[in-house]
């Protein structure tokens, strides 16, 4: 395992610093691995946090987090691992524990030995700076807890480790009692430490608060300082702008925000806002541009959805529904957008409602790969049928797959790419009262270049059955369906005032291994929506993998 000694500043591609600015950059530790992972619901593997570690050096973090050796086993072996397998270019690791307890030594408390086992070059030691903490949590006095925060430091710097000391409850502490709060930040620098942390541990804090804090600590001291935000009161971003405006130069967050309760700051905003909007950086070479897909990379490996509405990296980050917005980005992209998406690895998106217009018809049209400059009959009537069929339930800003069979078929003059015929479809479920077993079987009859072709499936639910069957009637002419699978399905009810006799809409997602797409289906139930569904995310699939019909 090799690295730097710390982030290179470098300017995001296309980014110009504001008017006189000076150039700047700011530490950039990631804690996704460690306090990102006590999210609710995430469970990560050594091989998991090692993929991550090998994503975030990617990003040009300056440090990453991986755990807490010595009192979480897995966390020992990622160390343990970490040593021999990942080959870091930008980011140290970092071992995170706590100081040595009341009464004891550093070199006698097992914690501190475990740290030190690690052979991180870094260690980040958690350290009470709330002297109610002290007193009721440790179970000892303030003197005592100052005498284990220099101890400690002091001994790991002695043996060549970088030591970052996270003050915990640093801003509810400096609240209670100022003086002890600010004893705990000077013992650290004294002792040797290299950057001291305020925490906001509670996550309750406001900017104006941590802007007065952090320059009043910053006047008081002469060390690096940095921020650890939580966002329990949604301000977790915006607090730690303030804290390096106010003088820190050093950040923490987790990738996507991950984190208990409600979340850290996002480090990926944060990172964006001060290179982007402050001419201030903190990632390595091109990361900042690789932003969105390690994003997403992450978040396929902790299996938790990627949030679309994430600043910068969301898929809906520069989505665009309206038609007052496609007109003026027709002309400049930038009178509605707040920076270059591509700055951020990211991509405009116009989506197709009932609110579009010609224009933002134009654009997506550009978008999927046609040109429709100057073909105002075309765009009038695909405005045209967008408007009515969404009228009558449809939604195509969640389905572009749709849209664009729809699109083709105004192109090619109302015909839409023909891969099969469909004669008939069925569906019927069957509950036997006597073994509590529900079975649900579809029919179809469908013809294809080959000839008449009627294949029965069995599945979990008619809609599961219903693609068993026409997955079996289309894959000895088209085998490429193989490769198709489903991987998301949703269901709306329209006007549910209408009870049981509602309008249904379905989305579905459908995906080959390497691309996914979504089509929409709607109807009288849920079985009419969900083929419609179905069959066409079936032609969209046969169309983008280049199969002409047989």
């Amino acid at each position: 395992m090799t690295s730097t000694t710390g982030p290179t500043a470098v300017t995001a591609p296309g980014v110009q610093r504001p008017a006189g600015a000076p150039a700047a950059s700011v530490q950039v530790y990631d804690t996704t691995l460690r306090d990102g992972a006590q999210q609710e619901g995430m469970n990560l593997s050594v091989a998991d946090k090692l993929a991550i570690a090998a994503l975030l050096d990617e990003l040009g973090v300056g440090y990453i987090e991986g755990g807490w050796p010595g009192a979480i086993p897995k966390d020992t072996e990622f160390f343990a691992r970490a040593a021999k397998e990942l080959d870091l270019r930008h980011a140290r690791l970092a071992a995170f524990g706590s100081t040595c307890k009341p009464g004891a030594q550093p070199h006698e408390d097992a914690q501190v030995q475990a740290l030190v086992e690690s052979e991180a070059p870094v260690v980040t030691l958690v350290a009470k700076s709330d002297i109610r903490h002290v007193e009721r949590a440790l179970r000892t006095d303030g003197q005592e807890n100052l005498r284990m925060i220099a101890a400690t430091v002091r001994y790991l710097v002695g043996l060549g480790r970088e030591v970052v000391l996270d003050a915990e409850h640093f801003f509810d502490g400096y609240r209670y009692d100022k003086e002890y709060a600010l004893s705990c930040v000077r013992t650290a620098f004294e002792a040797g430490a290299e950057t001291v942390v305020l925490c906001d541990t509670n996550g309750g804090m406001l900017p104006e608060q941590v802007s007065e804090v952090v320059s009043e600590v910053r006047a008081a001291t002469s060390g690096r300082l940095g921020m650890h935000a939580h966002n329990d009161s949604g301000c977790a971003v915006a607090n730690t702008l303030a804290a390096v405006a106010a003088g820190a130069g050093h950040l923490q967050g987790t990738v996507n925000g991950y984190g208990e309760r409600t979340g850290n700051a996002d480090l990926l905003t944060c990172v964006a806002n001060l290179a982007l909007k402050r001419g201030t950086e903190g990632l390595a070479g091109d990361g900042l541009s690789e932003a969105s897909r390690i994003a997403h990379a992450i978040s396929e490996i902790t299996n938790i959805s990627p949030y679309g509405r994430q600043p910068y990296v969301g898929a809906s980050a520069f989505a665009h529904k309206a038609g007052l917005h496609a007109s003026a980005i027709r002309v400049d992209p930038d009178l509605y957008q707040h920076i270059d998406p591509v700055a951020v690895g990211n991509d405009m998106r116009m989506l197709v409602s009932e609110m579009a217009g010609r224009a933002s018809i134009e654009l997506k049209g550009r978008e999927l790969g046609f040109d429709l400059t100057g073909q105002s009959e075309l765009l009038t009537r695909v405005t045209t049928r967008v408007k009515e069929a969404e009228a009558a339930g449809y939604t195509y800003d969640a389905a572009d797959a749709s849209f664009e069979l729809l699109l083709r078929a105004e192109i090619d003059g109302g015909r839409a790419p023909r891969f099969f015929d469909v004669e008939s479809w069925r569906t019927f479920v069957e509950h036997r009262p006597g073994d509590g077993q529900i079975d649900s079987e579809a029919t179809v009859k469908l013809r294809t270049g080959h000839g008449r072709m009627i294949s029965t499936g069995e599945g979990n639910g008619p809609v599961n059955a219903l693609d068993h069957a026409l997955r079996a009637a289309l894959v000895g002419t088209y085998p490429e369906i193989e490769d198709f699978e489903l991987i998301d399905y949703k269901v709306r009810i329209l006007d549910s005032q209408q009870g049981t006799d509602a309008i249904i809409r379905v989305l579905i997602e459908t995906s080959d291994g390497v691309q996914s797409w979504s089509t929409v289906g709607v109807g009288t139930n849920i079985i009419e929506a969900s083929w419609e569904a179905l069959t066409e995310s079936v032609v969209w699939g046969l169309l983008h993998h280049g199969v002409e019909p047989r």
